[in-house]
């Protein structure tokens, strides 16, 4: 499971080291992270093993049409990393274009259980600051769960 929040730096070829928490359980899954582009300068990234099962919920749970604009749309925007040695992964130049990154070059990775998502600095702190309402709102309902 994929938990926490952690800033990375890329190096000149857009590759950072995966943490080490999350590395340990990519390893465990093939080495082989699978990017989306999302909303908001977001990927969502997941393992090759989730996201083959992705690929067959879809082939389960789409009409035709949906299944092609999913194809469409979606899968042939995907593009895959593999864990290298030295626990770096590389964002490959197009999800890097869309993350939008800052000169300073770095991105924020949330583990979401499943999937991980990898955010423009910035956006992510944007994005917190416009959720904070709702946050507290919610709050006490999170507690309840702890």
């Amino acid at each position: 499971m994929f938990c926490g929040e952690h800033i990375c730096k890329l190096d000149e070829k857009g590759r950072f080291i995966f943490p080490q928490p999350m590395r340990e359980i990519l390893e465990d899954q093939g080495k082989r992270l699978v990017y989306l582009k999302g909303p908001e300068y977001r990927l969502a990234a997941y393992s090759h093993p989730e996201w083959t099962k992705i690929l067959e919920k879809s082939q389960e749970g789409l009409d035709e049409q949906q299944s092609r604009l999913f194809m469409h749309h979606i899968v042939s925007e995907m593009t895959m990393a593999d864990l290298d040695k030295g626990g770096r992964l590389l964002i490959p130049g197009k999800m890097r274009k869309h993350l939008n990154l800052d000169l300073d070059q770095e991105v924020v990775l949330i583990g979401l259980y499943h999937k991980i998502e990898i955010w423009n600095p910035s956006a992510w702190r944007r994005y917190l600051t416009v959720n904070e309402e709702s946050f507290e709102i919610a709050e006490a309902r999170f507690m309840e769960l702890l």
